[in-house]
């Protein structure tokens, strides 16, 4: 039996402890507590389950020349990127409450500050706020979003951004020059605004993003790996495994049991939904994986695109989906690179882009006879081809018009014609199972249109197969290996995907 003693000392460790140094479950953070002694202490609860933090606070305000709020938060070194889907819960009292994001010098109530707050009652006061000494007022910069839900907060050098969206729309931002030490506490932020009222908001999808150093090498360089799922109804985001290494594009098997995704040494991994486990396929000769793998329409095998030989051609090989010692080879390593994106509905062919006579063009193969069709012949890239369910088209991207757009065509190549007109850059297209929607990533406008770049922030985007106005599902960290591959569940619910933070 344990001791009266013992039972105490658990006890306390399961509970909320006032102050700071909690040894609660924080999530992405590591304490919480009150800044500026408020009248009503607050609180902070960590959901495990659905991975939200639940904020209640007083305090009088923050603003002017001191604080007081409930604040949870990290100390962070350098550049890093905090996002949140932020909600107030109830009416509430005053129109000034706030909540949001902010990087801070030290736990004093007068500390120089940055913050991307938003205001519970004031439509258009969603703003950058700042303080640039010790006890100095408060300045802001505001947004012209009204009543956001998505926010993201940025620290590049002596350079904050805060980013703003209601959910499905695309961020406006604001910057602030402020010279703050290399290390701040950063986290998120509650505060009623009034002495005798507590307040309270809900944070989901939230991320703490450690980008690349400055001198980071793309290819021989790797961030760590958050494999994630969404509702594509609510948005909500779930992590299911970190990884430290770069793991790629996951596939939801037809079963909707398991993730199939690649890591950067050329691997592939199936990672169990339920138990948690990841465990690697053995895939023979073929352990120079990239990126592009598909499962076929019956579930059975999976298709792959393997590197071959000393100049590390990408080649097309099938096998058993639970893995083999003997993949089967569909592509010539000698006709060029092919980087494999579709298998036909009716399992017989496969699309992939295939460099070929110095173009990257859309090519089909037929299983069977391993019979090369062109589909696309237009200078610069034609990628990410995948079929319709129904077989009726394929989509792909182009960038023959300055951008990366989405384009479709017929399975015979004719008939084709652009989809997407925007300035992003658009990569990708995936279709539902249920042939309902597609979903894609956009990049902005200032990368290279021939280029889909790892750890850069894109948006993942949904739009009616029928056609229709896109809407933002996402907004993510990631680029290269979040979503190349077809990821729906085989439901048409869910996506899953990679973002992307360095993960110590």
């Amino acid at each position: 039996m344990k001791s009266l003693t013992n039972i105490a000392i658990l006890f306390m460790l399961s509970v909320t402890l006032p102050g700071f140094g909690q040894t609660k479950n924080m999530g992405l953070f590591s304490e919480s507590g009150d800044i500026g002694n408020p009248l009503l202490k607050g609180n902070t609860v960590y959901n495990e389950k659905d991975q939200t933090y639940l904020l209640s606070g007083g305090g009088n305000n923050i603003w002017l020349k001191e604080d007081q709020f409930q604040f949870l938060y990290k100390k962070i070194k350098g550049d890093f990127i905090i996002s949140a889907t932020a909600k107030f819960i109830g009416k509430g009292v005053a129109g000034h409450r706030k909540i949001g994001i902010m990087a801070r010098e030290d736990l004093t109530k007068g500390s120089k500050y940055t913050d991307g707050a938003l205001h519970g009652g004031l439509p258009l006061n969603t703003s950058l706020q700042y303080r640039l000494t010790d006890g100095d007022t408060t300045g802001q910069v505001v947004i012209s979003t009204v009543h956001p839900t998505e926010i993201e907060f940025e620290r590049s050098g002596n350079t904050f951004t805060f980013s703003a969206a209601i959910f499905g729309e695309i961020y406006k931002s604001v910057t602030k020059e402020v010279t703050m030490n290399e290390e701040v506490y950063a986290g998120l932020f509650i505060c009623s605004h009034i002495d005798s009222v507590r307040e309270q908001a809900l944070f989901s999808n939230v991320r703490v993003i450690i980008p690349p150093a400055k001198n980071f090498v793309p290819y021989q360089d790797y961030l760590g790996s958050y494999l994630e799922t969404m509702d594509v109804s609510t948005g909500h985001r779930m992590i299911l495994k970190s990884d430290k290494g770069s793991i790629q594009c996951p596939n939801w098997s037809k079963d909707g049991k398991s993730l199939i995704y690649n890591s950067s040494e050329g691997l592939l991994y199936n990672y169990n939904i339920e138990t948690g486990v990841a465990k690697q396929i053995n895939s023979g000769i073929a352990i120079q994986n990239n990126n592009d793998h598909v499962i076929s329409p019956d579930g059975k095998m999976i298709a792959i695109s393997n590197h071959v030989g000393s100049k590390r051609k990408s080649t097309i090989f099938i096998m058993p989906i639970e893995g083999t010692d003997n993949p089967i080879k569909i592509s010539s390593e000698d006709s060029g690179h092919s980087y494999l994106h579709s298998w036909s509905p009716d399992g017989k062919n496969i699309i992939f882009t295939g460099q070929r006579n110095d173009e990257w063009d859309i090519w089909s193969i037929n299983i069977d006879t391993k019979k090369e069709k062109n589909l696309t012949n237009f200078p610069g890239l034609d990628d990410g081809s995948e079929y319709s369910p129904d077989g009726k088209w394929i989509y792909f991207n182009a960038v023959r018009t300055g951008t990366m757009q989405i384009w479709r065509m017929r399975p015979d190549g004719t008939e084709q014609e652009q989809i997407t007109f925007d300035e992003y850059n658009n990569w990708f297209p995936h279709f539902s199972p249920d042939g309902k929607w597609i979903v894609y990533e956009s990049y902005p406008k200032e990368i290279d249109p021939l280029t889909h770049p790892f750890y850069k922030r894109i948006y993942l985007r949904i739009m009616p197969a029928s056609g229709g106005i896109a809407r933002t599902l996402a907004y993510i960290y990631g680029g290269q290996g979040t979503i190349n591959v077809p990821s729906w569940s085989p439901d048409s619910k869910k996506i899953a995907f990679i973002s992307n933070t360095k993960i110590n």
